[in-house]
């Protein structure tokens, strides 16, 4: 008799890195596998995981996420495993050999942009070729935000108390 892999709720979480977001300007986008070990998947379904400070370096055809922290599954005691070890990333060759002459270029680096379950059940990690953003580009951003938010009021016809 085979076992299948739990079907994902539609209610799972997807753990988002905003931080990168607001830091980086996203190039290109790229999903891969992440390797993981039996308690770390129970606590990543269990939501109890952080991206926020991760980064991904490629060494040797060998493509790695540091700073990736699954929080330790408290059921399986003294099988845990340590909550910020580098984790592999299951990336094809072509893939790697692909982003390798990208990452050589000045200012750019690849961060981890989501950490989620696809509809087979699979952890994934979404990765984003990145160049960071200057100050005044963050500004900027804000500025754009907040006026989409005062059009969006506009159209809503609720101006902020001023109907």
């Amino acid at each position: 008799m085979a076992v299948m892999a739990k079907k994902p709720d539609s209610n799972e979480r997807r753990i988002t890195n905003r931080k990168a977001l607001h830091d980086y300007h996203i190039l290109e986008r790229l999903e891969a596998g992440i390797q993981l070990t039996g308690t770390e998947v129970k606590s990543l379904r269990a939501g109890h995981a952080q991206i926020t400070d991760s980064f991904v370096r490629i060494n040797d055809n060998e493509v790695k996420v540091y700073g990736l922290q699954i929080d330790r599954y408290p059921p399986a005691a003294d099988f845990n495993h340590d909550p910020l070890r580098p984790r592999t990333l299951l990336l094809h060759r072509r893939e790697i050999r692909k982003l390798a002459p990208k990452l050589n270029q000045q200012g750019t680096t690849l961060v981890p942009l989501s950490l989620y379950f696809n509809s087979r059940g699979l952890a994934k990690v979404e990765i984003g070729l990145a160049v960071g953003k200057k100050k005044y580009d963050k500004r900027e951003d804000l500025k754009k935000r907040e006026h989409q938010r005062e059009m969006d009021r506009a159209k809503a016809g609720r101006r902020g108390g001023l109907d």
